[in-house]
């Protein structure tokens, strides 16, 4: 798939797209005849992933270095475990967190609600 078709399968914009490939986050785009990027299920995957791991708060920093880790291959993969293992630890605590704060919000409410503000 072309450009265009990519990035609405991913839902990213082009210039989200280029930059990963400047960065280093997405590597070895093929190209076609005319030498234009032509995207496959792999480069859809492996996106889909590099979202999600931005959606649950993960640095790019940290998404570089698991990139570099699954690059090397599967040697590394007990690293690249304890990365998301570490990440995961971290998501949890931030919805524990968010979770005190939407139930502190609930009393507030609560309290609009009964007209006992403070």
């Amino acid at each position: 798939m072309n450009m265009k078709e990519f990035s609405l399968c991913v839902g990213l914009s082009a210039h989200t797209l280029r930059y990963y490939e400047k960065i280093g986050l997405i590597k070895n785009v093929q190209r076609n005849t005319s030498g234009h990027r032509s995207y496959t299920k792999k480069e859809v995957d492996w996106v889909g992933f590099i979202v999600r791991l931005k959606e649950t708060g993960m640095a790019l920093e940290n998404i570089l270095q698991y990139a570099e880790l699954r690059e090397v291959g599967v040697m590394t993969v007990f690293e690249r475990q304890q990365l998301l293992e570490r990440h995961k630890e971290r998501l949890k605590a931030h919805i524990v967190l968010q979770q005190n704060h939407l139930e502190a919000l609930d009393r507030k409410i609560d309290l609009y609600k009964a007209n006992k503000v403070s």
